[in-house]
């Protein structure tokens, strides 16, 4: 999932927002701004919970890299239907908020894996894989749950027998998914991809300081810049016996037909960055595109889901509210 700082641009003030409301407000707010297609896309925004102690108290925080202007705020205030609470902003210098955010980003431990920022130590423990990731990259909660909740699906696919030899990475954001499916499945080949052009050099750097190799062949991963699979090497590298997808429950939908093509039968495909009470709509979009539910996980409010694509004939497609009767017997 692709979710960058304004602060990870040297030379740039940062700007935050931040809007306290009750859980509810604030996934209505972040399911509001998936379907704002004129969102501007410098404001970046993340939901999360204010304190474990208190999980029904969230904050809907919103970053960029200038000082937020009136019509900047109203598009935020917008999220909430009319009925935005107070906001209040903040200027961070990007130093500041550089060691604010390494500070505040725990690792991540699933499975054989071990992601850390440069401030934590790596993992000493046998058999674990250490990943080095910046926390500038590792922005906000969601991105946070739903990154361990893959690695999490990811390990149980592999303990549950799945061969895989060909991956796909959409919406990769630091590389990271990818990199552990090769770990997973080290005679497999990979590709990555994400519609942020920021991220080709910052997957680059990333496979060069967790020892992964770049380029095609067994063992490499392939970096492309591309929307959904609209790139001639994403179509050219198919079909596929894994494609993961932690991106948003919007375009998980609109790309449940281009994704199903993409897989070869039998195989898999791992979706995240959708909220539970969005799950059901993902879901069907999968079904009415031949495949199956595996598998699912929740981290928090977050669903992580395993489908798996029928091992013969093609994808069908039907209404929405008209699902084949094949399809409920899942």
């Amino acid at each position: 999932m692709t979710e960058q700082s304004p602060a990870e641009h040297p030379g740039d003030d940062a700007w935050k927002v931040t809007f306290l409301a009750p859980r509810l407000a604030i996934e209505a707010a972040l399911v509001a701004h998936e379907d704002a297609y004129d969102w501007d896309h410098d404001i970046v925004i993340a939901g999360s919970e204010i304190d474990p102690a208190r999980p029904e108290e969230w904050q809907l925080e919103a970053w960029l890299a200038r000082k937020p202007s009136r019509a900047d705020l109203a598009a935020m205030r917008a999220l909430f239907g009319g009925n935005a609470p107070k906001s209040q902003i903040e200027h961070l210098p990007p130093t500041d908020w550089i060691t604010l955010s390494q500070a505040g980003i725990e690792p991540i431990r699933e499975g054989p894996f071990h992601v850390h920022t440069p401030e934590h130590a790596p993992s000493a423990e046998p058999g674990v894989r250490n990943f080095v990731i910046p926390a500038s990259q590792a922005f906000g909660t969601g991105q946070h749950a739903t990154t361990a909740g893959c690695l999490a699906m990811l390990t149980t696919m592999k303990r549950s027998g799945v061969v895989v030899r060909n991956i796909a990475d959409i919406g990769t954001g630091t590389g990271l998914l990818a990199f552990a499916g090769l770990h997973l499945w080290p005679a497999s080949r990979a590709i990555a991809s994400d519609i942020d052009p920021v991220c080709g050099p910052v997957v680059a750097l990333n496979a060069d300081a967790n020892g992964v190799r770049l380029g095609d062949g067994v063992g490499r991963m392939a970096m492309v810049i591309a929307p959904g699979l609209d790139h001639s090497l994403l179509r050219a590298s198919a079909p596929y016996d894994l494609l993961i997808a932690n991106i948003l429950a919007g375009p998980l939908t609109e790309l449940a037909p281009e994704f199903a093509a993409a897989v070869a039968p039998g195989g898999h495909i791992v979706l995240s960055g959708l909220l539970t009470t969005q799950e059901p709509a993902v879901r069907a979009a999968y079904a009415r595109a031949g495949l199956r539910l595996a598998a699912r996980m929740t981290r928090g409010d977050w669903s992580i889901l395993w489908l798996r694509r029928r091992s013969f004939g093609g994808s069908r497609s039907s209404r929405v509210g008209a699902l084949p009767e094949w399809s409920k017997r899942w």
